[in-house]
């Protein structure tokens, strides 16, 4: 056991490369995108609206002068200050301008709105009772649509099962955090994933937005505040030793997925039922985005009318978290260059709107059901469904003689099953984590943070397993769910197992393409723990989210498998404690085992090649 520290001057020269949480939702990417306003726009400011409960929640409204007696609204949501909206250009006045009436909320407790705050805390009821008051003010047509991003973008999707017969029409943009992975608490508001807690971006978002104390602003502690903190323990009342404010943070991280707890928060379930159009819209480097894909299919499958089941559409970038409308004909995300993925974003929301609210056949629901960006082949392209049905999953197994540590090791990905192979082993020390590098996570406003970056020095690290296939001579394009199914063992009662999958090019630079993690504790289902036994083989499965990634020909394959992704994930102490109550850590040696009794694979799913 050790102490917890500060962590080494090796560990902190790795976190040049990793994630800190500035979270901003009226972006300058927003500024002139909406086409020439048709209409002046007059401003209502701090409109009171009354909720179910008595509480009033403060409302911009933005007004088209002249634009008719009878108008259609937008309502935007957000937890962030509806007043920064106020200042053109903005989404507001961008819509407004063409002829909605939108009303701009501060959620429950925050800001000028009345009641206590608490993440998500009744917004599925809030976002209900709104729309049933645009939608009987005397300048209503009776239809109303919502918008935004992120959060704004969450509080969408929880009012959704609600089915207020006035909402006509959604843009959720990545709003992957709402979904609880449809009730199997895999996955929770962006904080929890697969037993881990996304440490990074969690402190900043819990430190800048997530206070509960109403009226106060936004605290902006800055990167080099938050980055002193990671490394200390415990993980409860982290945010206060930051100089945070009172926030959900330490009930988040301190009560087990087992909880009931959870289900205050009301998140997606497989029996929720539903009945609105909706444009999702998200990202490959999002950290939501197979929950994005999630909610498009359950919005179909759930749906109470022909109408809402066939009036689903995604589209899908290869961008950052709310950043896929800024993406021009030179994308690049952190350092990979990935062709023109520019779209034609606003038309398609007017175009929406225009059709839902307004009622003008305008050919928008004539579109494929989704539009995805093909990052290597670096086009747009149309399907119609999700996972595509003409998807082959394809096992990649990992081989190796024993030492594949590194990427000078000689760990190998094929999909010929393996024979008599001895198992590979390193050492995890959580003094000593894997740094994190790029990755699919969100609103970091560090430039190197967000996206793909050259995994390479990573891969010189002995507790980084790397398993490769040979030069590729035909292109393999990978789109659709991924996942690694590995047979691990520990010396620990619980631990970590990571898995990140890597683009290498032909020059050898190894861009990183997805990745994912898993809590050993929670390998038999996220509602229960069970713990290791020393050295005894288990399989575990690792959700890898989603791609669409073509490895074109010269290009190699790549997993790397290890115990760590720090500071994106919360360290496992490896005790089979509770991990956020304890400041002392035990070093695991882990092993993954990759032999015909057990194998160990990534299973790809591989689109054929016309």
């Amino acid at each position: 056991m050790n102490s917890n520290a500060s962590g080494t001057s090796a560990f902190r020269a790795g976190l040049a490369v990793a994630v800190v949480f500035v979270c901003t939702h009226v972006s300058a990417a927003y500024q002139q995108s909406w086409p020439e306003p048709k209409y002046q726009v007059r401003i209502e400011k701090d409109v009171m609206v009354k909720m179910r409960d008595g509480v009033r929640l403060a409302a911009d409204l933005y007004i088209p002068v002249g634009a008719g007696a009878k108008l259609p609204a937008v309502l935007i949501r957000t937890p962030y200050n509806k007043a920064p909206y106020r200042a053109a250009p903005s989404d507001a006045h961008g819509l407004a301008g063409q002829g909605y009436v939108v009303a701009v909320q501060d959620l429950r407790g925050k800001y000028q709105s009345e009641g206590d705050y608490s993440e998500y805390s009744g917004d599925a009821t809030d976002g209900y009772d709104t729309v049933d008051w645009l939608s009987r003010q005397l300048w209503s047509n009776g239809k109303v649509g919502t918008y935004g991003c992120s959060y704004l973008g969450d509080v969408q999707i929880l009012q959704a099962p609600q089915r207020h017969p006035n909402l006509k029409a959604m843009i959720p943009q990545a709003a992957g955090a709402s979904v609880g992975s449809a009730g199997d608490r895999y996955y929770y508001y962006g904080s929890r994933k697969a037993g881990a807690w996304e440490l990074a971006s969690g402190l900043g978002w819990y430190a800048n937005a997530g206070s509960r104390v109403r009226g106060q602003p936004a605290h902006e502690l800055p990167d080099s505040t938050l980055r002193k903190f990671w490394m200390t323990l415990p993980l409860f009342g982290m945010v206060q030793r930051a100089g945070g404010p009172l926030t959900d943070w330490d009930d988040l991280v301190s009560h087990e997925l087992g909880d009931p707890w959870w289900d205050r928060f009301g998140p997606l379930r497989n029996d929720h039922r539903f009945n609105v159009p909706a444009l999702h819209i998200d990202s490959w480097y999002d950290y939501g985005v197979a929950e994005v894909l999630t909610e498009f299919n359950l919005f179909r499958t759930n749906a109470d009318s022909e109408v809402a089941r066939d009036n689903q559409f995604a589209v899908i970038s290869p961008g950052n978290h709310c950043q896929s409308e800024s993406l021009t004909e030179n994308t690049v995300i952190g350092k990979r260059e990935l062709g023109s993925a520019r779209f034609d974003y606003y038309s398609l929301y007017l175009k929406w709107f225009d059709h839902w609210l307004k009622g003008e056949d305008n050919g928008v629901t004539a579109r494929p059901k989704l539009m995805l960006y093909i990052m290597g082949r670096n086009q747009w392209r149309a399907e119609q469904e999700w996972p595509l049905a003409r998807t082959r999953f394809t096992r990649y197994y990992l081989h190796s003689d024993g030492h594949a540590n590194t990427q000078s090791g000689n760990g190998t990905l094929s999909t010929a099953a393996p024979g008599a192979e001895p198992f590979d082993s390193y050492k995890y020390d959580p003094a000593e984590p894997v740094p994190s590098l790029g990755g699919p996570i969100c609103c970091t406003g560090n430039s190197e943070a967000e996206g793909s970056y050259d995994q390479s020095t990573v891969e010189t690290r002995p507790d980084v397993l790397v398993y490769t296939t040979p030069v590729l001579p035909d292109g393999v394009e990978v789109t659709g769910p991924l996942k690694a199914v590995l047979s691990v063992s520990s010396s620990a009662r619980d631990t970590d197992f990571t898995a990140k999958l890597v683009d290498v090019y032909p020059d050898g630079k190894a861009y990183n393409v997805q990745e994912g993690i898993l809590r050993a504790r929670y390998r038999e289902g996220f509602t229960k723990k069970v713990w290791m036994e020393p050295d005894k083989i288990y399989e575990v499965t690792l959700d890898l989210e989603v791609t669409a990634n073509y490895f074109g020909p010269g290009h190699r394959i790549r997993v790397e498998i290890s115990s760590s992704n720090f500071p994106r994930f919360d360290r496992n102490l490896n005790t089979g404690g509770d991990n956020y109550s304890e400041t002392k850590w035990a070093t695991a040696q882990n092993r993954i085992h990759h032999s015909a009794a057990h194998p160990s694979y990534l299973l790809l799913p591989v689109i054929p090649q016309n």
